[in-house]
């Protein structure tokens, strides 16, 4: 065990923790005192539907936790994360290398925003993305870059992220985004505008009774009119995660 250990331990650079996911037996690196993966990711991997050797683009992938928990959880055939931040490209890098998982997932260090000059138009059958979900004049932003660019729009917005996922999807594509409920109106909006029709929604509430906090979305390019709307997904019963995320881990 102290051999396994020290094999993994050599995949960090000081500052950086080697983390376990809860899923699959992954684990990934993240910054001490950088961005580090939240429930959201996971809840958006657990809401997509990918098919047997599909093609899925996750925008804006961080340190990765997407690419590898769809890797784990989906039969697609490869997974790409476009990633800005040049730290934060190496550190899924290393997080894929780590779980032997290079041969299904590629991560590209670029701008979503110039994301022709990356890969081909209609060219994936899936996009899935957790954008910034604040305004950069929105709250207080965080001292570290790498969490203000992952909670605030301060390098590509919700329109960015949308025109690229339209972009990248040929007809019948899928793609899925979580987002803050209170912006609901806003995503719905930019979706449809750029040929992106919603067609599952689900929404998300820390405990019953409470307000949505987030809003998970599926929406289809060039799909006709018409959305179901799914019974909610509580996180939490008491102190303790809930039954049904319990079981996306896989724990219940």
């Amino acid at each position: 065990m102290t051999d396994l250990l020290s094999e993994e331990h050599r995949w960090l650079q000081e500052g950086e923790t080697l983390d376990d996911l809860r899923l699959g037996g992954l684990k990934i690196i993240q910054r001490q005192d950088g961005y580090r993966f939240s429930l959201d990711p996971v809840l958006l991997c657990d809401f997509s539907r990918v098919a047997r050797n599909e093609t899925v683009v996750d925008l804006g992938t961080g340190s990765g936790v997407i690419p590898l928990l769809l890797a784990k959880q989906t039969a697609a055939a490869k997974i790409v994360g476009i990633e800005l931040q040049s730290a934060m490209a190496d550190r899924a890098r290393r997080s894929v290398q780590l779980n032997g998982l290079q041969d299904q997932i590629t991560i590209l260090e670029g701008d979503l925003r110039q994301i022709r000059q990356q890969l081909d138009a209609e060219s994936v059958q899936v996009v899935v993305a957790n954008p910034p979900f604040r305004r950069p004049d929105s709250g207080r932003l965080s001292p570290s870059s790498e969490r203000a660019r992952a909670r605030h729009e301060t390098a590509g917005g919700l329109e960015d992220f949308v025109a690229a996922a339209a972009y990248l999807l040929g007809t019948g594509g899928r793609c899925y985004l979580v987002y803050l409920a209170e912006r609901l109106a806003e995503l719905l909006d930019v979706l449809r505008r750029n040929g992106l029709e919603p067609k599952r929604l689900r929404c998300i509430h820390s405990r019953a009774g409470d307000s949505a906090r987030l809003v998970l979305v599926e929406s289809r390019r060039g799909g006709g009119v018409g959305v179901t709307v799914e019974a909610p997904l509580y996180v939490y019963e008491g102190e303790d995660y809930s039954a049904e995320v319990l079981n996306i881990y896989g724990e219940d």
